[in-house]
């Protein structure tokens, strides 16, 4: 599990076909800190990479390498990550850690298109349009992750919804880089999944006992 706080800002170093092609080895630069603090990382530990759940197969002093199968590459943006690329990441959470954002999986739900980005006051709103079997999940000022950054939503419109960036979060994720038609990682809260599913539950018993 994560929070969805982004603690340090990686750089794809290699990107390595695995499986004949299909899948693949990203090697990702980060700081000495981000991978010693505050327990030294380990093989085997779960790194939130642009926010997909990735295990560490590799470890250097400042850097570390993950596998993405086909399935993943498939269901997130890691598959269009190139040598320089920017990424998001965040080392899983540990107990007793301070909750600063909201609990996040890791499990990326689908990707999301760039519609916009524009001024607002001290911050930028930035506009995305969602697959749309993801649309019912997002409402207004619930808790969203886009590429692995916990935000709040601050309007929604059908498949289309909004959030606030301000300066301190731009400068240290990926949202510094991002541009209209940029695609990004989605992961719905997981209360809104549950919550459809017991809706959905609900209505199937009901529709039964007619």
């Amino acid at each position: 599990m994560f929070t969805g706080i982004v603690t340090d800002l990686g750089t794809v170093r290699e990107v390595q076909p695995l499986g004949a092609g299909h899948d693949m080895r990203l090697v990702i630069g980060t700081s000495p800190a981000f991978l010693g603090q505050p327990a030294p990382a380990a093989i085997g530990a779960s790194i939130a990479c642009s926010g997909c759940c990735l295990t560490a197969v590799q470890l250097g002093g400042d850097w570390f390498a993950v596998d993405a199968s086909a399935e993943t590459l498939s269901k997130t943006t890691l598959g269009l990550l190139r040598p320089g690329s920017r990424i998001n990441l965040e080392r899983s959470l540990r107990l007793g850690d301070e909750l600063g954002g909201h609990l996040v999986s890791g499990h990326v739900d689908g990707v999301a298109e760039v519609l916009s980005a524009v001024p607002e006051n001290a911050s930028v709103r930035w506009r995305f349009r969602l697959p749309p079997q993801l649309a019912r999940f997002v409402a207004e000022k619930g808790s969203i992750a886009i590429d692995g950054v916990s935000l709040t939503v601050n309007e929604v419109d059908g498949d289309v919804f909004g959030v606030n960036i301000i300066p301190h979060t731009a400068a240290v994720t990926t949202f510094g880089t991002l541009q209209p038609g940029s695609r990004v990682n989605i992961e719905i809260d997981t209360l809104a999944r549950y919550v459809a599913r017991l809706v959905s539950a609900d209505q199937g018993a009901v529709a039964g006992a007619r």
